[in-house]
């Protein structure tokens, strides 16, 4: 299925509550997101001039911490649902790009479970506070990305083992 037009983002993202640490509780693969990569996390916080810090963590397949980080900048007129993040070149080991469009399809009205995906649909994440969700709301939240024209097929459920 072939969509050309771009998936809808939440209408506003209120970044105070944003901040703070998520748990990625599932993705579609990524070529430098190995599919062994354990315990992933991403923190955000304000830095000046309204741009966002992100830290993402994880354990690779030996179980060894790997961090990147990078600056998230809010697109204008988005009113926060749509980010362009970067990642600094000691970062560029796991993630999937070096800048890219971060948008915000789906959060719940307590800021406890997002969906995040890029508009091409290439990318997606499911992000919760806490490392695992109820089944009923990650399939719900998972039906929203299908919905939005997301391909599941090989979507990678992330094993949160422990701290990154």
């Amino acid at each position: 299925m072939t969509h050309h037009d771009e998936p809808a983002t939440v209408a506003a993202v209120d970044l105070q509550r944003y901040l703070g640490t998520w748990y990625e509780v599932a993705r579609l693969p990524m070529r430098h997101e190995p599919p062994d990569y354990t315990d992933i996390t991403a923190t955000y916080t304000l830095q000046d001039v309204g741009k966002v810090r992100v830290e993402n963590r994880a354990r690779d397949g030996d179980g060894t911490p790997q961090e990147s980080v990078g600056e998230a900048t809010p697109v204008e007129g988005s009113n926060n649902s749509k980010l362009e993040v970067s990642f600094l070149p000691e970062g560029l080991r796991w993630v999937p790009f070096t800048k890219g469009d971060y948008w915000v399809l789906r959060i719940d009205p307590d800021y406890r479970i997002a969906l995040v995906g890029s508009p091409d649909r290439k990318y997606l994440w499911l992000l919760a506070r806490t490392p695992r969700i109820d089944p009923a709301e990650r399939m719900d939240y998972l039906a929203t990305a299908q919905a939005l024209g997301y391909e599941l097929d090989g979507l990678i459920d992330t094993p949160q083992q422990g701290t990154p």
